[in-house]
């Protein structure tokens, strides 16, 4: 199963990324990822629109909730790659582009505008945006936000005498919250420093600019209670279930198949970190319009809010979550009740600090 997450080992890290692309061998040798097409009748028109999403049940998902009623309404065909970020510069750069509309993280959105790799969107021509009242952070020049993941701590209900957790103040305490922990590494997801500095007093919305030496110092008061460092998103799940651990952290829609299968876990939402993603359309796309009419589909708050239905991701849309069932809208972490514990993760800070901490996290975890 690929994450909606896009798959942090394909994507740009900072320097290393466009290292990377000038590495590259010619489009005819790089791949193309693998691809498919919505079925579905629809008006019977040739047009196409060809869309890079990170397949798995995600782009299932994406299949069913969104590119196959999109096909039947409008008569646009959709095709979509998987391609990682490196092969879709590599072509933007060559100015021939194999797909139209990128399904991709904001923050990777943000890192191809600094590439020149995005048209600058006409957001006239996004009708849904009205409907959809996306706060104003969520739409830029080149991309629009879609739908966002919580990183948050999961843990066995089982473990604590009846007790939860109700902190990153309770993660970092093996003494009251026995047994061992799982965290992120950064070949999943950013280093979790933030989760750090909570624990350590820093109020949530005092996070930025992050003090890098305050959180690796107490990242170290934690360095042997934790087990393994994941790296995938359904690694948490495994060590929760077969109890290798009592407390990890988690990309929050992971937890649904386990419930599903009876495991006693919960999800604490406070202090969850949000990343989002979104639309943006590659500099020399061969079909912006197509592009630009898929973007609109997607983001009327219905269509949100059947995706959501389909995979629990969280919609960008408040309105969405109105068009949802109680039972739908009380399992995701964007639910009115939920969305104000936590906090979005600072773009601008990441992408410019994200290389250092990694290498230094990465010293950090050998040491």
């Amino acid at each position: 199963m690929n994450d909606p997450m896009i798959g942090r080992r394909s994507l740009l890290r900072g320097a290393g990324g466009l290292a990377a692309l000038a590495a590259l061998p010619s489009l005819s040798a790089c791949g193309t990822g693998t691809s498919r097409a919505a079925s579905g009748g629809g008006k019977g028109g040739s047009k196409t629109v060809i869309v890079r999403d990170s397949g798995g049940a995600f782009g299932e998902a994406l299949q069913k909730a969104v590119y196959t009623p999109f096909t039947q309404e409008t008569g646009i065909n959709v095709q979509v790659t998987n391609l990682q970020g490196t092969q879709m510069l590599a072509q933007i750069k060559q100015g021939r582009p194999q797909f139209d509309l990128i399904n991709n993280s904001m923050m990777d959105h943000a890192k191809f505008v600094g590439q020149d790799a995005l048209e600058t969107l006409d957001l006239d021509r996004i009708k849904s945006l009205k409907s959809a009242k996306l706060p104003e952070h969520l739409v830029t020049d080149h991309s629009v936000a879609a739908s966002f993941y919580a990183q948050c701590m999961a843990y066995r209900t089982d473990a604590f005498g009846g007790r939860k957790p109700q902190s990153w103040a309770d993660f970092w305490d093996t003494k009251a919250f026995k047994g061992a922990r799982s965290m992120c590494n950064p070949e999943a997801d950013l280093p979790e420093l933030e989760f750090a500095l909570m624990a350590d007093g820093v109020p949530m919305d005092k996070l930025y600019p992050l003090d890098v030496d305050r959180a690796f110092k107490v990242l170290t008061r934690l360095r042997s209670d934790v087990k393994k460092f994941w790296d995938s998103g359904p690694l948490p799940g495994m060590l929760l279930s077969r109890q290798e651990v009592t407390m990890s952290t988690v990309w929050h829609g992971r937890l649904a198949d386990l419930l599903k299968q009876g495991v006693p876990v919960a999800a604490q939402l406070n202090g969850a970190r949000r990343q989002y993603q979104g639309f943006g359309i590659a500099k020399g796309a061969a079909h912006v319009d197509a592009a630009y009419q898929l973007i609109d589909y997607s983001l009327r708050p219905e269509v949100l809010a059947n995706l959501a239905t389909a995979y629990p991701t969280n919609p960008a849309s408040p309105v969405a979550y109105t068009k949802l069932t109680d039972e739908v809208r009380n399992t995701l972490a964007g639910a009115p009740q939920y969305y104000d514990k936590g906090f979005d993760a600072d773009l601008d800070w990441w992408i410019k600090n994200e290389a250092a901490v990694t290498k230094r996290w990465l010293e950090w975890a050998r040491g």
